[in-house]
Parts: structure tokens; sequence; C-alpha cells
């Protein structure tokens, strides 16, 4: 058994080695035929050291980058074949690719970057580290009261742009010295001003309910996933009422982990299909597309598992339920608005009809929701936000200027250095 193991290791490892190649390839193709940017031009780097896998923490960025650019010209600087050539396919801003040290070093010295911008902690960001005089940032992709929201990597950065108060609480909290007021810029969630896609369906008076799971999780206390314990019944009660609609929108990682999850997830998407079939006007929707922003303001209830689609939704405003992960070990944080939220349990999955109707009508529970908004996001009028993400970056732009005003003469460090290890390209 062990040698046949082995093997399938060997054959998956030798499989992935050609993609790999086969894309780093497709992406330099790609790029010869794109438009060239003079040397000095981009200002603002988003660096992405990640794969196809997690392209969603790029995507919810590409408006708000865009709308930076305007002003401050952006680029991404992708480490994976995979992702730059998703990068490439999509609406991002320009790319470049950089999948070993060397090519990231040569880009660094042509380039007058001032500020890197950070979706995600992947451990790669540390060779972006290494370059000084300009400012390391951590954005984040998404808001949220899970235990990634409070590691000690925050310190790694030079600021973290946060969505509002409550993460600032979050963060004094738990972070030894760590100094949230000047370490820290509010920015509310410029991702609102910029919601996107089309609706898959035509509007009638079914009550439309978004169903967004988390995947499973790789550890006890990430145990938020609720396709297996929740999904299945709740999605089978709403679309067994004839007067609900379904958009089923779960997380691209969701049985990764777990193949019963990844089959509770896949009957799922039949019985949406069958429903269609039964009824082709009812238009429940199985979502595994790109674009996020029409789920969240065409639901008129959502049912989430503790993610940053928990914040997503309470952005806008509109009624919500999370469902009460099984597992006891999961890490939940009581302190903020999982303290006070509508909790869904598995157990109350089959009642999902009357569950929804009661949220929809509670206007205490509303006004309780509308508290915990201003709470997490602040101001949260259409353009707020993005008016908060540039005063950010015009903030740390006039600190750049600043320092480099104050060091001119200073001794550069030399780029070039032979010592450093990670230069291996992707294949």
């Amino acid at each position: 058994m062990g040698a046949i193991s082995d093997a399938k290791k060997a054959y998956r490892l030798l499989k992935r080695a050609v993609a790999s190649r086969t894309a780093v390839q497709r992406v330099r193709r790609s790029l010869a035929v794109s438009e060239q940017f003079p040397e000095g031009h981009f200002k603002i780097a988003v660096y992405f050291a990640d794969g196809a896998v997690n392209m969603y923490q790029m995507r919810q960025w590409y408006r708000p980058l865009a709308e930076l650019s305007k002003r401050w010209p952006v680029v991404v600087l992708a480490r994976q074949a995979t992702g730059a050539e998703k990068l490439l396919a999509e609406d991002a801003p320009p790319v470049v690719f950089v999948p070993t040290v060397r090519n990231l070093e040569k880009f660094v010295a042509q380039h007058d970057i001032r500020i890197v911008l950070y979706v995600n902690q992947n451990t790669r960001n540390f060779q972006m580290f290494r370059y000084g005089r300009r400012w390391h940032v951590f954005i984040n992709h998404g808001e949220s009261d899970k235990m990634y929201m409070t590691t000690n990597q925050y310190k790694a950065y030079d600021y973290a742009m946060v969505a509002g108060q409550a993460a600032r609480d979050r963060l004094s909290r738990t972070l030894w010295a760590y100094d949230v007021d000047r370490r820290t810029i509010e920015i509310g969630r410029p991702q609102a001003d910029h919601y996107s896609g089309e609706l898959p369906f035509t509007p009638d008076d079914r009550t439309v309910v978004l169903y967004a799971p988390t995947w499973e999780g790789d550890r006890p206390s990430a145990h938020y996933g609720s396709i297996a314990t929740h999904g299945e019944r709740l999605v089978s009660a709403l679309l067994a009422t004839g007067s609900h609609r379904v958009i089923y929108r779960p997380h691209p990682r969701s049985g990764v982990v777990d193949h019963e999850y990844g089959a509770a997830h896949r009957r799922i998407i039949a019985a949406i299909a069958a429903a269609n079939a039964t009824d082709p006007r009812a238009q429940h929707v199985y979502d595994d597309g790109p674009e996020l922003g029409w789920q969240l303001s065409a639901a008129d209830v959502a049912v989430v598992d503790i993610s940053a689609m928990v914040y997503d939704r309470l952005a806008s405003g509109k009624p919500l339920m999370i469902t009460r992960p099984v597992d006891e070990r999961a890490s939940i944080d009581t302190t903020g608005y999982l303290s006070d939220c509508e909790w869904l349990t598995a157990d109350a999955a089959a009642d999902i009809v009357s569950e929804v109707e009661r949220v929809r009508a509670d206007d205490a529970a509303i006004a309780r929701l509308r508290m915990w908004v201003q709470h997490y996001f602040g101001d949260t009028t259409p353009g707020a936000a993005t008016a908060k993400f540039h005063a950010g970056i015009e903030q740390l732009m006039a600190k750049w200027d600043d320092w480099e005003a104050h060091e001119m003469g200073a001794v550069r460090p030399d780029l070039d250095d032979d010592d450093e290890e990670g230069d291996e390209e992707e294949i």
C-alpha cells in the first residue's frame, strides 16, 4: 500500500509541475503582447503570492483599485503562474509576473513603488518585506471576527487598513504592544461602493435567500463550514416552498479537506438543478462566479457561516442569520457582532422558512443590526468608504514624502543581494 500511495503522490506532483510549467508559458506569451509601461510608472503595488484557488481574495479589490489608479498607478505583482493567468484574464489592474526573487528585485529597481498592499498572509509576503523605503500595508480580503483577523502577523506590516472601530477594538484586545491608533487606518468597506454583477434571474414576488457557506476548515478551531450540518436541510426546505428563491454561493475551497463535506456540496447543486428543471420559473441559482455584490443586494435574507461573508452582508444593512458551528471546538469571538447576531442552529435548519420570516419581521433585530453596521464600518453612505480609502493612501504618500526628504543623502541598500534565498522559479 505504501508503494502505491507514493506512486500516486509522485504522479500528482508531476501532473502539477507540468500544469504549472504550461501556465508559466501561457502567462509569458500573454504579457509579451500586453500593454508595456515605462520605468517609474507605478507608485502602488499589490503583492499577490497565491494561485488561482485564492483569487477571491483579489477579485473584491479590482474595482476599488481601478478607482484608486486614476490618481496613483497600481500594479499587481503576481508570484504564481496560475494566479497571474487569472488576473490577466479578468478585470484586474495591470499585472507583472515575478516568479523569482530576482524578477521581483528587477521590477522594484525599475519602478517608484511607494506603497505595497497585501490582501492575505501568504508566507512569501516576507520576500517583499525585505524592500525598505516604502510602506507595507495590509488591506486584507474581508472583515470578520475570525481568529485570522487578530494574528500577530499584523505587526509585520507598517500599517493595516481596517474597516472600522470593531477591528481596532479586536486588535487592541489581542495583540501585545501593538499601537492601534498609530498603525491602523479606518477605511470602511470600499468594495461596497462597487457592487458588481448582473442578476441571473428576473425579480418577482419570491423571497430571495442567499446561502453562502464557507469551507470545512483545516483544523477544529476553524470548523465553521455548515454545508454538511445545516446546508442540505435548509436548502431542501426552501426549494420545496415554491415561494422562495435560493442563491447558493459556497466557498471555492468547499470539500478540499473533507470528502463528505464535498459530497454534501454536490448534492445541494444537484437539488438546485432538479428544482429548476421541475419549475423553470423558480430560477434558483448555484453561484460560483467571480463577481460579488449582486448577491448581497438582491437577497431579502442571507444565511452565512462565520467568515468574511458575515461582514460583507452586514455592510449592506439587510437581515442575515449566522450558522452556529456544530463542533464545539470552533473558535467564536463573542465580544463583537457574534454576541448579538441571529444564530441558526443545525436543529433549526429544517425550519428555515419560519426563521426567515421571523428575522424579516423583527424591527428590534433590524435596529440592532444597524447599530452593528455603524460599529464595524462607520459611515456606509455610498462613496464614503472610497473617500476614506483614498484619503488613507494620500496620508501614506505624504508620509513617504516626509521620510524621503528627511533621509535625503542616506546610503541606500544594495538590492542585488547574492545571498538571497528562494530564487527558484515556479515549475
